[in-house]
């Protein structure tokens, strides 16, 4: 007789969590990467759960957090021969560091190390574990060198690599770095956020694409364009780099855009590779005249975003018309508008592409009028948008737009300047209401309204939206009448009705926020609704959750 589904599903996990099939339980573990509060629950199940889950906790032990829980810098330093904790003890470090009996050699899972927040990490742990911090940077400058030397001799070998700032102490690891090929030659990202006048930065960069030829990820970020002008080699060897790459997927121009280093993309043997290009608030001025000859040399290219980019003018326009193949720009984020004429032809040629779609927030009528425009030709062209801010609500195209991407849209983000004292800001909140509930689409994953609340209009948005669930629904808000029905409201058509899932409820008068409220949390629980804090359900940065979480290039 056969088994039962549910016996045979029974013995299967018996067998999984008994270690029996350990390739399905390291696939299983994989997917809680960045689970921390699983993994650690992992950690507790049996030998082979642990011995998978730690690396995962290890590999990345430097994000900056505000928990204060720095032991895992001691238990690094307990790596440390007998000299060089010496050379701590100097500085007035007065910490045991006697041989570590740990299970686990923790050094050797580094996969990830970004220069700032080990800084930052080394920083506050001083400042919160020694009384004399007389000696704050030279300590801070040991402890970092000391750290990647244990990196270094444990046999960590790195997958992301973000060097940012901090160049007084990138200058003093530079050496440690160049001298040993196994830590970074195997690094698949690769972030470079510094002053490039940086005292070792071309030895770095000419160690870089002489040795490390696998990366995937690029990451270009610098601020002063002046620095470029008083260094050709830096020039050459950031152009070398791109080129040298066999396997380059993505690239982003971030802050000024060097001419050599885009055209490095023509020449580089990413044409079959690179399926991603970010350019986020350069300026195209400078390679207006090759944007054409380059996009038609990029065979797989899937994915382009411009993020708040200065010179989208005629020039640019008719740069990218020209451009053979398809230009599939996925994401539009609109600082400025110019030629807005010529912009539809743009919007012509994005249209079968575009997904995500911000303007800022400007109260000039210039700006105003030139996005009512712009937007008329979205609307009429483009039906995949998915992401949606629309900066000031200043206008009805906005309702149109979101209407037309029904089948689509899934992010919408709607804000008024909620600190501006503006006479207006009550009638365009008014007019956010009355006319929003009715054409959202049937569900959302994520909805942010900031506005100025009239409970009426209020309660016409809950009442034209009850057909709509919402993964996420962020309402931070600030009264303009003298009601108090506001929660009562929310609890009538969202909490009985159980319309969404994950709730923010943010009173910027008050600093008042439904989460501190722990009886009316347990309320929206028993009716399968987690009240959020603001900061945790708000998308701060959409760059990083648009490239990083929503985009699936």
């Amino acid at each position: 007789m056969n088994e039962s589904p549910i016996s045979f599903f029974n013995m299967a996990c018996s067998k999984i969590f008994s270690g029996e099939l350990p390739e399905l339980t390291n696939e299983i573990i994989q997917y809680f990467r960045k689970d921390f509060s699983t993994l650690y629950s992992c950690i507790l199940v049996n030998r082979l759960w642990c011995r998978l889950a730690i690396p995962l906790l290890w590999e990345n032990p430097f994000p900056i957090s505000y928990s204060k829980n720095y032991h895992f810098i001691k238990i690094y330093l307990n790596k440390l021969n007998e000299d060089d904790k010496i050379k701590l003890n100097e500085y007035g470090f007065n910490y045991n560091l006697s041989p570590s009996s740990t299970l686990f050699n923790y050094p050797s899972f580094i996969k990830y190390l970004n220069t700032r927040e080990v800084v930052f990490n080394i920083k506050s742990w001083i400042f919160n574990t020694l009384v004399d911090k007389n000696h704050d940077y030279e300590l801070v400058n040991l402890i970092y060198g000391l750290l990647l030397k244990v990196f270094i001799e444990n046999e960590g070998i790195l997958d992301s690599f973000e060097v940012m700032s901090n160049l007084e102490y990138f200058n003093n690891i530079t050496d440690l770095i160049l001298q040993n090929l196994n830590f970074t030659y195997n690094i698949r990202k690769l972030k470079l956020k510094l002053d490039i006048s940086c005292q070792n930065f071309t030895q770095f960069l000419k160690f870089l694409f002489t040795n490390c030829n696998s990366i995937s990820t690029i990451v270009l970020s610098f601020h002063y364009i002046s620095v470029y002008n008083r260094s050709s080699l830096v020039e050459k060897y950031l152009s070398q780099l791109i080129i040298s790459q066999h396997n380059l997927k993505k690239i982003s121009f971030e802050y000024n855009m060097i001419y050599n280093q885009f055209l490095a993309l023509k020449n580089s043997n990413c044409s079959n590779t690179l399926n991603t290009i970010i350019f986020y608030f350069i300026d195209f001025k400078n390679i207006i005249n090759i944007l054409q000859e380059v996009f038609d040399q990029l065979n797989v290219l899937e994915s382009i975003h411009i993020f708040y980019c200065n010179s989208l003018n005629s020039d640019f326009v008719q740069q990218i018309i020209k451009v053979i193949k398809p230009f599939k720009l996925r994401t539009l984020f609109m600082d400025e508008i110019l030629h807005v004429e010529s912009l539809q032809l743009f919007v012509q040629k994005i249209s079968n592409w575009l997904e995500n779609l911000e303007f800022k927030r400007s109260d000039t009528r210039e700006y105003s009028e030139s996005k009512q425009r712009l937007l008329e030709f979205i609307i009429k062209y483009c039906k995949k948008i998915r992401y949606f801010k629309t900066g000031t609500p200043d206008n009805n195209n906005i309702y149109q737009l979101i209407e037309n991407n029904q089948h689509s849209i899934n992010y919408i983000n709607i804000e008024v300047d909620l600190f501006n004292d503006h006479t207006d800001l009550s009638d365009l909140s008014s007019s956010v209401l009355q006319n929003l509930g009715q054409i959202l689409p049937s569900k959302l994953e994520y909805l942010c309204l900031g506005l100025c609340i009239n409970t009426s209009d209020l309660e016409i948005f809950l009442k034209n939206s009850q057909n709509t669930f919402i993964k996420k629904l962020v309402i931070s808000y600030k009264l303009y009448d003298e009601g108090d029905e506001v929660l009562f409201y929310i609890k009538k058509y969202i909490m009985k009705k159980e319309r969404v899932k994950y709730l923010v409820f943010d009173n910027n008068d008050s600093n008042f926020e439904l989460f501190t409220l722990k009886n009316e949390v347990n309320e929206f629980k028993l009716h399968n609704i987690i009240v959020k804090k603001f900061s945790d359900l708000y998308i701060i940065n959409p760059y990083d959750f648009i490239i990083n979480n929503y985009s699936q290039y």
